[in-house]
């Protein structure tokens, strides 16, 4: 066996290898709902939409940058 291997039966397995989340009664609906909410929590969607292609920190602070100007623009517009 090599070292990849772990002890113990496949739900074991299973749980140590990652965002897991298992189906009772059938209720597969429900297990799609608690699944793409522990995508949500850990950030799994953003952080692969962040690693399709490279974005250098001037660009990044420029986003940023751009980002604040229109949550303060957005705010003015608000408070009239």
């Amino acid at each position: 066996m090599g070292n990849h291997y772990i002890k113990g039966n496949d739900q074991d397995r299973a749980t140590k290898s990652g965002t897991t989340v298992s189906v009772k009664n059938g209720n597969v609906e429900k297990a799609m709902r608690r699944f793409k909410k522990m995508c949500v929590d850990e950030n799994i969607l953003q952080e692969y939409r962040e690693r399709q292609e490279y974005v250098g920190d001037s660009e990044k602070k420029r986003k940023a940058k751009d980002a604040g100007r229109k949550r303060w623009l957005k705010k003015l517009r608000q408070s009239d």
